[in-house]
């Protein structure tokens, strides 16, 4: 029972994140299947400093839900891989979720810029099977 309440809230996590990026792909045009793929930049984030962003990251407290490498913990993870920046923005500005709404008032769009920036740098961490101890 211990189990499954410890991996209800980061399910119930990936599957708003998911839920906003199927929605951010629909308010583009192209839902999932489409023959008509979207336009390359269209979920192209705007540029961004992502050294700005990790100091942002941490002063604002995303760490204390996200983790310090985004690896999620209360909150869903972020990164490696982040979802799209259309995504990303819409949930952070509109949360479904116990995350508290972070409007342009608080958080500029060249801040959520600079944070997005900062989760692409956010390397995966290595195989399992490279990790020694692991490895037998």
């Amino acid at each position: 029972m211990r189990v499954i309440s410890a991996l209800a809230l980061p399910l119930a996590s990936f599957l708003l994140i998911a839920a906003a990026s199927l929605d951010a792909q629909r308010a583009q045009g192209s839902a999932p299947g489409a023959s008509t793929p979207a336009a390359p930049n269209a979920q192209a984030a705007p540029p961004g400093n992502a050294e700005n962003g990790k100091k942002i990251y941490s002063s604002y407290g995303c760490y204390q839900c996200h983790g310090y490498a985004a690896q999620g913990g209360a909150g869903a993870r972020l990164a490696p891989r982040p979802i799209s920046f259309a995504a990303f923005a819409r949930y952070v500005r509109r949360p479904t979720a116990q995350m508290p709404p972070y409007t342009a008032k608080v958080v500029s769009d060249q801040e959520l810029a600079d944070i997005y920036a900062f989760l692409q740098t956010i390397a995966p961490p290595p195989a399992a099977n490279t990790i020694p101890i692991l490895a037998r």
